[in-house]
């Protein structure tokens, strides 16, 4: 497998920050100089020169970044303003980079105290440059001040590096109430790789469109400091993603069964045996009653329709199963799930009613090695008990899929696909408008299509999810994100592959 963004904690970053000026070598100050000059690249492609920018820096390297940003945005003839701090405990490439400034001829510089009352202009951009990746207590006294009357401008905020106040290793005890002592960004610049705290509910809530910056750190640390969180970009899904071949046939593409809807709930079967088969699979076969049956066959003529009873269902002639979306939770689909669990020899994937069915009673369940769950937020509380905030869910969800044995993937934004070897994979793809009924079931079409066609489970689970994320970014951008709706996302699918494809 390809390596993919590593995900560092705030002293492993700071290493490789050094590991990079010590190998290369380059000067720390330099180093300054390319992430400025990157965040500069984005910012200029981005914000209009009409736009007013105010800069308010802090006394360490962030406010550095901030300094060198704002004498390289004054060849590109932007209305520069920047905030300082009126002391001297500042960080020596901070000092270096304000004094450049000042050596520019640059005279707009505006020292912040106490009672400072800051006056941004109308129209205006502020860029955070007030605190870094080291922060590990909350904002108080002078700065919480002044994040407030940020927070309270109306302005575009960008955040370099990390939105200041946020911790970049979020904790269970962290108390997420306040609110006002964390930048609300717009945007956040950040450098190379994520920061953990960017991809988690409560945490990643306050940075925005999240941007990576690559500023040229060494990649020899990455392979001498393994890391077991990683971020998922398309370059990675490229080269795992297989094409189809020229003398290929349906069988070369497996046969996925779908066990999925019930009375009232056919579109649940609908929605996931048709995102199965735009998936690539070569042939669908839905597990479903009666009274289904002509709903599924009018809308999609191309899967197949088995009512058997239970009891005569043969799993072991498919390549992959998918069983859950909207199945219900009476008795029946409990034995339904027991037999399918107890006879199939083939990958397996389960959401929604089948995870609801498992976590009532685990005992009378066997799950095999790398089945595939699942679930929403609240769904896997149910699987593993309530949590005090999301950082403390993502803990549970690694330890419950090492456990287990199993892939768990923790659904939201960035999903959290978690691996039987401890190993988490952060989604990059997706929006709030797939935050919509039966998004889900689509997901778990997508993902059984994957395994059908033997992709290894973690490789179904991280290439399914992104997938799934990529055409609802399309399906957003072809429509708008308040009106989408699933079968959306099923409508996209091919503009996701075409890029694949390519």
């Amino acid at each position: 497998m390809c390596i993919m963004l590593p995900i560092y904690t705030a002293s492993t970053i700071r290493q490789w920050d050094e590991y990079t000026i010590k190998n290369e070598p380059v000067n720390s100050i330099d180093l300054m100089e390319r992430a400025a000059k990157a965040c500069v690249v984005w910012l200029v492609k981005n914000i209009s020169i009409e736009h007013p920018i105010e800069i308010v820096c802090g006394n360490g390297n962030n406010g550095g970044d901030g300094l060198a940003i704002a004498r390289w945005l004054l060849f590109y003839n932007y209305n520069v303003r920047v905030f300082i701090k009126n002391d001297l405990k500042k960080s020596e490439d901070n000092l270096t980079n304000l004094k450049r400034l000042k050596e520019c001829g640059f005279t707009e510089i505006i020292n912040l105290n106490e009672n400072t009352d800051i006056n941004f202009q109308n129209n205006s951009v502020i860029i955070d440059c007030i605190f870094g990746t080291g922060l590990d207590r909350p904002v108080e006294g002078f700065w919480m001040n002044v994040i407030n009357q940020i927070n309270q401008s109306n302005c575009r905020v960008i955040s370099i590096d990390i939105t200041s106040g946020l911790f970049s290793e979020p904790s269970i005890t962290v108390d997420l109430s306040q609110r006002q002592l964390t930048i609300q960004a717009t945007a956040t610049l950040t450098f190379k790789t994520p920061k953990l705290g960017m991809l988690i509910p409560g945490w990643g809530n306050y940075c925005g469109q999240l941007e990576i910056l690559d500023i040229g750190l060494s990649q020899n640390f990455i392979d001498e400091n393994a890391s077991k969180q990683f971020f998922v970009t398309f370059d990675d899904i490229a080269k795992r993603f297989k094409k189809k071949e020229k003398f290929s046939h349906k069988g070369t593409y497996g046969h996925a069964l779908m066990v999925a809807g019930n009375k009232g709930k056919c579109g649940a079967a609908i929605l996931s045996s048709k995102a199965c088969l735009k998936s690539g699979v070569g042939l669908v076969t839905v597990h479903n009653i009666d009274e289904c049956s002509f709903a599924i066959h009018t809308s999609i003529p191309e899967v197949m329709m088995d009512n058997s009873p239970m009891e005569s269902l043969d799993v072991k002639c498919f390549s992959a199963i998918g069983i859950g979306p909207g199945i219900g939770t009476e008795n029946n689909q409990k034995e339904l799930l027991q037999t399918i669990l107890k006879n199939a020899e083939c990958p397996l994937l389960l959401d929604a009613d089948a995870l609801t069915l498992y976590s009532k009673n685990p005992n009378n369940y066997q799950l095999p090695t790398n089945s595939i769950l699942t679930p929403h937020l609240k769904e896997f509380d149910r699987l593993a008990g309530e949590s005090k905030n999301a950082y403390e869910r993502l803990t549970k969800a690694q330890n419950f899929a090492k456990e287990n044995n199993v892939i768990l993937v923790l659904k939201g934004a960035y999903t959290a696909i978690c691996n039987v070897d401890g190993k988490v994979f952060f989604n990059s793809t997706g929006n709030a408008g797939m935050a919509t009924a039966r998004s889900g079931d689509v997901l778990s079409g997508i993902i059984t299509s994957l395994l059908a066609q033997g992709y290894l489970p973690i490789e179904a689970a991280i290439i399914g999810v992104f997938i799934h994320g990529a055409a609802g970014d399309f399906a957003a951008k072809n429509k708008s994100i308040t009106s989408m709706i699933a079968s959306d996302i099923i409508e996209n699918l091919d503009l996701v592959f075409r890029e694949l494809e390519g």
